[in-house]
């Protein structure tokens, strides 16, 4: 990428979103727990004067919660985001964002009337120059700060209830690692102590409708710094490959010459730093990542440890967990058994649907095999590969949607472990949304995928295998009634037969021909079913 066009990107800059919106980051709103910003389009709070929403009182969900989490009152993501604000901006119809002033997703235009339906493709079918930009947008996203949202540095009760201000400015690109983060970080409970079986974002039935929604975000902010409203996240379709093919200088950075964990020297994500990886620093300190550089994107694919992971995932197994029926099952959390979700999620064997920790299946796999900060939950992010992989993970969730053709009440409405139940809210997302509102095709959010376009074959396959799926339930009924229905029909046509044979020799002289037989259009024909 030429320094010029990288010059020229960075001209063309403009606000993106994420987490704490920066116009409620203010004693202010924290003290009256309050997040309802002014619309610019009308100068009134969340745009009410121009009737696309207003200031109201947040509704929880009451749904009772898993046993994981024994505590409450001790995480400021418990009832998120009650902790800091129980007033919000609700927008009406098509209108979205923390002061309603954007278009739900799926939707474009002055009053966000406009459907739009963008694709999301293959990364090795765009083209040079298409390549090329994305890896620029990468890039400018690592330097653009974020115009309208910060980060939190502290705890509400480290920020003395809101009186003391612990927030601080970040680039757009690791605002959304800081998020994930934030999402998967362990409950600090005072002292050197933490709670580690808490996780937002993974392990639960929030773990595909999380990142759903992490990446149509992260997508809409770079669609807004670049002024490119046709940008789409490429996928990598890692089925079956034999080692990491985008690990190169032409795609997502080569491995060093004389360091096999760090990235080439020709790759600009070499100068890449990392953030949010120090859990155990954190919890030490009982403290939150403050979003300080840690050091360089780490990365040594292959040289994992096999026992746990001894390949990338095959097509055979994906198709298998694709033919799982429940999209949740048992205790809802990494230990379910035959839950599509948990094994693509990567804790149940791809081959069995059983829970099996000590190995990594599917989403994990991949994450381990990348042996280095992709392969640590928090900071995963940090790394780019994490786009292109979570977006081909995302296009398997669409597939099991488009063929098992769920209703809403499929997904969990009550004891999921805490934040996955379907009327949650998806931490650390301002504005709000619930997990349910993501467990929906993606044509419906304004997006589809390449590969499952084209060819039409596949789609008609994709549509028909939920009807075969039932006949292979009742065909033993089928066949009975077929062998039944086989019997009768030949005793039938055996009496038919005899009662011939006895007209026949009769009379054969006043036997009319069937063309001049008045019954001939009431005759009805034996069917062999």
């Amino acid at each position: 990428m030429s320094l010029f066009a990288m010059g020229f990107l960075l001209v063309i800059l403009q606000p993106s979103t994420g987490q704490f919106p920066r116009a409620c980051a203010n004693t202010q709103s924290l003290l009256r727990k309050e997040c309802c910003p002014l619309w610019d389009g009308d100068g009134s709070p969340c745009g009410e004067s121009s009737n696309r929403g207003a200031c109201q009182a947040i509704l929880l969900s009451q749904a009772p919660l898993g046993p994981q989490f024994p505590f409450s009152g001790v995480d400021d993501r418990e009832d998120w985001p009650s902790v800091f604000y129980n007033r919000t901006c609700k927008c009406k119809g098509n209108f979205m964002g923390f002061n309603c002033g954007e278009c739900k997703f799926g939707f474009s235009g002055l009053n966000c009337t406009e459907r739009r339906l963008r694709t999301r493709r293959n990364i090795f079918q765009l083209t040079n120059s298409e390549k090329d930009k994305f890896l620029a947008y990468l890039n400018l996203a690592k330097n653009t700060p974020s115009q309208d949202y910060v980060i939190a540095t502290g705890t509400y009760t480290q920020m003395n209830n809101g009186s003391n201000l612990m927030f601080r400015n970040i680039n757009m690109y690791d605002l959304f690692v800081w998020m994930h983060y934030y999402a998967s970080r362990d409950t600090l409970l005072g002292g050197s102590n933490v709670w580690r079986d808490i996780d937002f974002a993974h392990e639960a039935p929030g773990f595909l409708p999380w990142h759903r929604l992490f990446l149509l975000l992260w997508e809409r902010e770079i669609q807004k710094i670049t002024g490119d409203e046709n940008f789409t996240i490429p996928y990598w379709d890692w089925r079956d490959a034999e080692d990491c093919v985008v690990c190169t200088d032409e795609y997502m950075g080569g491995r060093h010459p004389t360091n096999p964990n760090l990235l080439s020297p020709a790759s600009f994500f070499s100068s890449w730093q990392v953030i949010c990886t120090r859990s155990e620093e954190y919890n030490s300190q009982q403290s939150l990542c403050n979003a300080t550089s840690e050091g360089p994107i780490l990365r040594n694919p292959g040289n994992n440890d096999k026992s746990r992971t001894p390949r990338l995932p095959s097509s055979a197994e994906v198709e298998f967990c694709l033919s799982l029926t429940q999209y949740e099952s048992g205790s809802m959390d990494k230990m379910a058994n035959y839950s599509f979700r948990n094994t693509l999620e990567g804790f149940a064997d791809p081959r069995t649907a059983i829970s099996n920790i000590s190995q990594s299946g599917l989403h994990n796999a991949l994450h381990i095999y990348m042996n280095g900060s992709m392969s640590q939950v928090q900071g995963s992010a940090n790394d780019p590969i994490f786009l292109l992989h979570h977006a081909f993970v995302d296009s398997i969730f669409e597939r099991w949607l488009r063929r098992h053709r769920p209703i809403l009440e499929v997904y969990p409405a009550a004891n999921a472990p805490i934040g996955h139940n379907r009327e949650n809210y998806m931490v650390p997302f301002i504005p709000l949304y619930r997990n349910g509102e993501f467990f929906i095709p993606s044509r419906e959010l304004g997006y589809d995928y390449e590969y499952l376009q084209e060819p039409a074959l596949d789609s008609f396959q994709e549509f028909l295998i939920p009807y075969l799926e039932q006949a292979r339930q009742i065909w033993p009924w089928l066949v009975g009634a077929a062998v039944i229905g086989g019997i009768v029909t030949a005793v039938l046509s055996s009496l038919i037969l005899a009662c011939k044979k006895k007209r026949a020799g009769t009379s054969p002289e006043i036997q009319p021909l069937l063309t001049e037989s008045e019954d001939y259009n009431n005759i009805s024909y034996q069917s062999h079913f």
